[in-house]
């Protein structure tokens, strides 16, 4: 695999400077080629760089001329399964296995960039929903447990609000002890049902079985695009001002817009507590 073909790949920089460097700066030229190639599905060629690279780690010629060979079907598979479990690793966040804010990031995009040209007709109908999902009170189970049992209860959480999600929809972590899930093709209606049935699950779950003295609740913040185009910022920005409101309002409360009157409102129970805060909607 020459310096040329690295270059070519790449798009960047000249044969020069992929012959130039150290064994271990061209071994990851190679890496990132084949990253490329990979994503495009030409196996075959990712395939050869990546054991070019490896031959530079190994200290080996990195050179991969005819005498090696093509790469047999099997080789081609298993660097398919692993480029796929490495794409995969890259998404999930490490300690609660949930996806990660580049995912998140990725995939909300994506969704309200091409809202025409959805596989699902429903999500451009009934638009999309981000609710930020934030643990009550959480600095307080860390200071009074430890940040290993505070791990512990970001896991479970993550396994009580992936619990509740209807196809099609995703949670991810989006920092901290906060948490967004997306639920494309589902009305303000239907994603405040699916939010507020989040909330009792985790006001419900059994705590205990963790500490005798341990309680943990969510405010969530819930914004709707309905089936308009809409930035990332713009939506997570509403989400993130109703997360706050449903903190001002007492927390363990899901808040979100009325479609008419956008009023802030409380689900469930929460909806008859006395004073709800009204924010002007600042975002779009």
């Amino acid at each position: 695999m020459s310096a040329d073909d690295v270059s070519a790949v790449l798009g960047v920089g000249s044969p020069a400077a992929a012959r130039a460097g150290t064994p271990g700066a061209r071994a990851a030229l190679h890496t990132a080629a084949a990253e490329k190639l990979a994503e495009e599905g030409r196996w075959e060629q990712a395939y050869g760089h990546l054991r070019a690279a490896v031959r530079l780690l190994h200290g080996q010629c990195a050179t991969v001329g005819a005498a090696h060979g093509p790469a047999t079907p099997d080789e081609l598979d298993r660097l398919r399964r692993e480029h796929a479990e490495a794409r995969e690793q890259s998404r999930r966040d490490s300690l609660t296995a949930s996806y990660n804010r580049r995912y998140l990031d990725e995939r909300l995009a994506a969704l309200l960039d091409d809202l025409d040209d959805l596989d699902d007709p429903t999500v451009r109908t009934t638009g999309i929903s981000v609710a930020l999902v934030d643990i009550d009170h959480f600095k307080q189970v860390n200071d009074t447990y430890g940040h290993l049992f505070g791990d512990r209860v970001l896991q479970r959480m993550v396994a009580e609000l992936d619990a509740g999600l209807p196809e099609g929809a995703f949670c991810a972590r989006y920092g901290g002890e906060e948490f967004a899930l997306v639920l494309p093709g589902r009305d303000l209606t239907e994603a405040v049902d699916i939010c507020e049935a989040a909330r009792r699950r985790i006001d419900r779950h059994p705590w205990l079985e963790l500490h005798s003295a341990l309680r943990v609740t969510v405010s969530i913040g819930l914004a709707h695009s309905a089936g308009r185009r809409a930035e990332v910022e713009r939506l997570i920005g509403e989400a993130d001002e109703l997360l706050y409101t449903a903190k001002q309002a007492g927390r363990n409360a899901v808040a979100f817009r009325a479609e008419r009157s956008g009023r802030v409102l409380l689900a469930g129970p929460a909806g008859g507590r006395r004073s709800i805060p009204q924010p002007a909607r600042t975002t779009g």
